[in-house]
């Protein structure tokens, strides 16, 4: 049991208000009546300033593959920060994770370090543009890259009830193109139009800030053969999926080679961390080597590096095909309980991602999505969260497995998934 703080979340959270826009620190936290604060995290448990204690597929949303406090993870990073939290010159540590990164991604040679997901997609897009020439970028309908001017047009996640931010100028996003994911047709209509205008492609593997969905048939290997042959930059956000659907990432999974990626959340290890990756071509354009500028006080420090490199020594195969197993075991038993009860909702993930959209419709983009009850959603967010299962409070989020977990911890899950489903329904 952690020792949690005197006060309670509800009074927490009414101290938060007075501090912190909206009473947190990033928007997909909170929900009403107000968000639980927690005391710690243990393996695949987090527990509460409340004392109550939840089987956790949040995650962080996304980049405790281990778990909370993994004891290797912790360990490493308690010898770093006796050596130093940060320096402001190179160590030896971020050439050792660079090169575990290059062994591991298909398409990484080079990599530079950063500290966010959010920055390693705008140095991305920059790089592309750069080394194109070209001004024009496409994304897709509800996906999400980071909370930056270029990517914030139809973003998903906690965005995606308001397409747009204020604040962004028009002029800014004139170059940023919106297609609909899992759509040949539709990219073919808009490359045919203004395709030696376009500098890249940016595509979640796995759209996994829209809930959860996948690639239909072998539309990755279509985006790759188009860009081929239009030369345009494919680029893989693999903030979510980087070293969490195998070892190369979605680009392993799925087997197709983008020109750049684009990393964070498991890179890191627990600690804030982005990287961008790619061919020696493209990426010996960044500053020094280049002329394309990124830079940042934190970029490569120590602390993140060492949570990084030992959380991907610890994931090998055995630990990918036990998450796949568990996975698709969580996946398979949601699907039997909505057959049982003749509700006609969607599972949807890969691997060790997961999510139900409340709709009966055929998931498949941005828009499919949205025609999920959302309300009925929190209803079932709120009725896990009673019953002991934390999942993110957003229909628009992935729910994710780590390696703490053990099927006693996915079977509970589905007895408790199977009560208040059937609350749900009546």
């Amino acid at each position: 049991m952690f020792r949690g703080s005197i006060m309670k979340s509800k009074e927490l959270f009414e101290r938060a208000q007075r501090v912190l826009p909206g009473g947190v620190s990033s928007p997909v936290r909170r929900f009403d009546p107000h968000p639980f604060f927690a005391a710690g995290g243990k393996g695949c448990i987090l527990e509460s300033v409340d004392g109550k204690s939840y089987i956790d597929y949040c995650l962080a949303y996304g980049p405790l593959i281990l778990g909370h406090a993994h004891p290797r993870v912790v360990e490493a990073v308690e010898r770093q920060i006796e050596r130093g939290t940060t320096y402001g010159v190179p160590s030896e540590g971020e050439i050792e994770l660079a090169e575990t990164i290059i062994d591991r991604v298909p398409c990484a040679e080079m990599v530079r370090f950063m500290n966010s997901g959010t920055e390693a997609t705008m140095a991305a897009v920059r790089l592309a543009r750069a080394y194109t020439g070209r001004d024009k970028i496409v994304k897709f309908e509800g996906s999400y890259h980071g909370a930056h001017d270029y990517v914030l047009v139809k973003p998903g996640s906690g965005a995606a009830a308001a397409p747009d931010s204020p604040g962004i100028p028009e002029d800014t996003v004139k170059n940023t193109l919106t297609t609909v994911f899992n759509d040949e047709e539709a990219m073919v209509e808009l490359i045919d139009g203004m395709g030696d205008e376009i500098a890249c492609i940016l595509v979640e593997p796995v759209m996994g800030n829209i809930g959860c969905i996948e690639p239909e048939n072998a539309y990755l290997n279509f985006l790759r053969d188009v860009t081929r042959e239009n030369d345009i930059l494919l680029i893989f956000d693999e903030v979510i999926t980087g070293f969490r659907l195998a070892a190369g990432g979605a680009q392993e999974y799925y087997r197709v080679k983008p020109d750049l990626v684009t990393l964070g959340k498991i890179v890191g290890g627990g600690f804030p961390m982005g990287a961008l990756a790619g061919p020696r071509q493209i990426m010996e354009n960044i500053a020094p080597a280049g002329s394309v500028y990124q830079a940042g006080t934190f970029n490569g420090n120590p602390v993140s590096v060492t949570a990084g490199l030992e959380t991907l020594k610890i994931l090998d195969d055995k630990m990918y095909s036990s998450l796949e197993r568990m996975g698709s075991h969580l996946r398979a038993g949601l699907r039997d309980l909505l057959s049982d009860m003749d509700l006609e909702y969607q599972v949807a993930g890969p691997a060790s991602m997961f999510q139900i959209y409340f709709t009966e419709d055929e998931v498949r983009n941005y828009a499919d999505a949205k025609k999920s009850d959302t309300e009925l959603f929190m209803k079932y967010f709120h009725g896990l969260l009673e019953r002991g299962v934390f999942i993110p409070p957003s229909q628009f989020e992935c729910c994710f497995i780590s390696a703490a977990h053990e099927m006693d911890h996915i079977n509970s899950t589905l007895e408790i998934a199977e009560d208040v489903l059937s609350h749900l329904k009546n």
